[in-house]
């Protein structure tokens, strides 16, 4: 049996394991391992089990994952998201759908801290729907809102999504995230536009809000400091070389801290907070350790050389052959998280992007915004469901009528 082979029948098996719910970073991991020792030896998938573990976790540009988890954490338990979105509702007050432009500006701007959309749905959630119901809004339509506005922040700087495709492909962190910030802000501003189209098109939506005078709206503004000056601290800092992405986020997770602190956190808070942040990265650097065996064996089986040369000779666009990878990633974020999808289609994947000539910065900015995409799309997209954990009171359907 060719190398190629074993490696198709790997992949095959890896989304036989994901569909029937073996976690994710297992399937890699087991079918990495067990794939690479079928193509070279056994004793090579042994060694391989000795030294990758090493390898990924001492790998000092991953270091920035648990420092950015730790940032969300942080803000979560410090109660900067209540104060953001109650910040952004002043500002747009009198606005006919004001609390849902608040939602999608709230969510996008708080998951660019926290770096996981499914985080943000579930805190937003908790924060601004209670608001929403309140003031007459339909809850499916609050729903959709804050599924989407979830959605955002994984493309707004600083974002584990992009600081993991960085590392994977080994480009610029700092290109990424400069790269990620002109569409997070576009997302942002698109979905609150259709809010105000949804909102005067069908008034049964959402009422309209409360008028702010205009000294409140600037008073406001205080509760969106916390967040800007993080955010400016670290994308300056990267921005001018006064330190390095990984250092940047070691800076963004001490203000944090410090404004924590500040805000009455003490040792129990931060206790809880360690203890979080050492539970989420446990699963990411699980995950990244089963993307390195699974590269390592896609590699030794030649499968993505060989499916790059074919491509490459395919009678069609470069164009034609990227919408069919999109086209993969929206239906895998159906039923998958957004980082889940990323390390494990990356080995495969890129090398074809490079084939076709297309920009790898570029291509991770549409790959993401395509994952997150699938997040919301019916009939599991992935935030939705955690929007139902915390409400079950809303049906399903009137969600996903919503999103």
């Amino acid at each position: 049996m060719s190398p190629e082979i074993i490696g198709a029948i790997g992949l095959l098996i890896m989304i036989i394991l994901v569909v029937v719910r073996v976690p994710v970073a297992l399937a890699m991991l087991g079918v990495g391992l067990v794939g690479f020792g079928a193509v070279t030896s056994s004793d090579g998938a042994l060694q391989m089990l000795k030294d990758l573990p090493v390898d990924v976790l001492a790998k000092y540009d991953f270091s920035a994952i648990p420092l950015f988890i730790l940032m969300g954490v942080f803000a979560t338990h410090s109660g900067m998201a209540a104060k953001l979105f109650d910040a952004t509702r002043t500002i747009f007050g009198g606005v006919r759908g004001s609390l849902g432009i608040a939602g999608i500006g709230s969510s996008g701007i708080f998951a660019s801290i926290s770096g996981s959309s499914l985080a943000t749905a579930s805190t937003m959630t908790r924060v601004a729907l209670p608001q929403m119901e309140k003031y007459g809004y339909k809850p499916g339509f609050a729903c959709g809102i804050l599924a989407a506005g979830g959605t955002l922040g994984i493309m707004i700087p600083p974002s584990i999504a992009l600081l993991v495709y960085a590392i994977l492909t080994e480009q610029s962190v700092g290109d990424m995230f400069i790269a990620g910030f002109l569409p997070g802000i576009l997302g942002m501003v698109m979905y609150s536009l259709t809010v105000m189209i949804m909102v005067r098109w069908k008034p049964h939506l959402a009422p309209r809000g409360e008028k702010t005078p205009w000294k409140d709206k600037l008073l406001s503004l205080t509760g969106l400091i916390p967040f800007g000056f993080i955010f400016v601290l670290i994308i300056a800092g990267i921005f001018f070389g006064l330190f390095t992405p990984t250092e940047g986020a070691a800076v963004g997770a001490f203000a944090s801290w410090a404004y924590a602190a500040a805000k009455g956190m003490r040792m129990r808070g931060l206790k809880q907070s360690l203890i979080e942040t050492l539970a989420l990265s446990a699963v990411v650097f699980f995950m990244l350790l089963g993307a390195e065996a699974l590269g390592y064996f896609i590699s030794v089986s030649r499968l993505s050389y060989s499916l790059a040369t074919w491509i490459g000779g395919l009678a069609v666009s470069p164009m034609i052959v990227l919408l069919a990878i999109l086209l993969m990633y929206f239906l895998l974020g159906l039923f998958m998280d957004a980082l889940a999808m990323l390390v494990i289609t990356i080995p495969v994947v890129f090398p074809i992007i490079l084939a076709l000539g297309f920009d790898p910065i570029w291509f991770g900015i549409i790959a993401v915004l395509t994952v997150e995409l699938g997040l919301i799309t019916p009939p599991m997209g992935m935030n939705i469901f955690v929007i139902k954990a915390v409400a079950p009171h809303i049906k399903l359907s009137e969600m996903f009528r919503g999103v």
